[in-house]
């Protein structure tokens, strides 16, 4: 790969060369956005930086320009998309030392979290908004994502063949690619090939709306989706109910914490929202399960003490 590359020539082109070599083909390509958005910032942050001169002192500076625009978390981003190619430079020998060593991940101060789920309270009121008529449209959306925890682009791919009414279950087994439009596409990874259990409401509801429909077309599709529009939707809900906005991905976090909170384990909410590990499912709820811990801790607290 690197034999068009030497060390005077601008890293820039060196990182546009790597991307296309590792990256190209071999991930997905909202992974591969971030590689392309990480040169576009090479390039408008450091245009004249040669792969010779990049030392700890530049890369350091590098990595303090892109955080004064951007919080910490979404510079230790950059700071992973960069160092893979770093790397592969320092081991190729265009590059004497690791530049990354010890590098210091600064970053703006982290904005005002937006409300990411909603309480059991929240849940019955905004799904008490929607208009679930006999045809289906986006509150129909709206409240399967809410009682699956589906994956927004999970949910666009679902077709009729998808239900197993007698089963009470619905496959997950694809996406759909409203950003590219290109159709079906595989699960985020395979972990995310699953089917899951619905209660008989939906099923009942479903097996009625979905009646007569293509069986191996998308049930919600008719032209082009937009992540805002049904953003919008759900926003005029949770206006309309009092309650807090939240984004059609919140609709996920709402199922996921509602079944912590109602005792059901990690694994299996791990295995229900179509998590690579449970280590994901901890990272994302960690909030959730020290609240649980809490309570576990005045339960065993009650326990003991009741022992005379």
């Amino acid at each position: 790969m690197l034999n068009t590359i030497n060390k005077n020539k601008l890293f820039y082109d060196y990182y546009t060369q790597w991307i296309t070599v590792y990256k190209e083909g071999a991930i997905r390509p909202v992974t591969m956005n971030k590689y392309l958005l990480t040169r576009a910032w090479i390039k408008k942050l450091a245009p004249s930086l040669r792969v010779k001169d990049m030392t700890r002192i530049t890369y350091q500076k590098l990595l303090n320009d892109y955080a004064e625009l951007h919080e910490r978390q979404t510079t230790m981003d950059f700071h992973h998309q960069l160092k893979g190619a770093i790397l592969d430079a320092v081991d190729e020998g265009l590059i004497e030392r690791d530049p990354t060593r010890k590098a210091i991940i600064k970053g703006k101060t982290p904005r005002q979290k937006k409300t990411k789920y909603l309480n059991q309270f929240e849940l019955h009121k905004l799904l008490s908004e929607l208009d679930l008529g006999q045809t289906l449209n986006w509150d129909w959306f709206i409240l399967l994502v809410a009682k699956t925890g589906m994956r927004f682009s999970e949910a666009l791919a679902i077709t009729p063949n998808d239900f197993d009414f007698s089963k009470q279950s619905l496959s997950i087994n694809k996406t759909w690619d409203y950003k590219g439009g290109s159709g079906f596409m595989p699960t985020k990874n395979l972990s995310s090939v699953r089917k899951i259990q619905i209660d008989w409401q939906v099923i009942v509801q479903f097996s009625t709306l979905v009646k007569g429909l293509p069986e191996d077309e998308p049930i919600f599709i008719s032209g082009n989706v937009y992540n805002s529009t049904v953003n919008d939707i759900l926003t005029r809900h949770c206006n309309n109910a009092g309650i807090s906005i939240i984004s059609i991905h919140g609709l996920r976090h709402t199922h996921a914490s509602l079944l912590l909170f109602a005792g059901v384990s990690i694994a299996s909410v791990a295995q229900r929202l179509g998590h690579s590990s449970m280590t994901t499912t901890q990272k994302t709820y960690l909030h959730v399960i020290k609240e649980l811990e809490n309570k576990d801790i005045d339960l065993v607290m009650r326990s003991l003490s009741s022992l005379n």
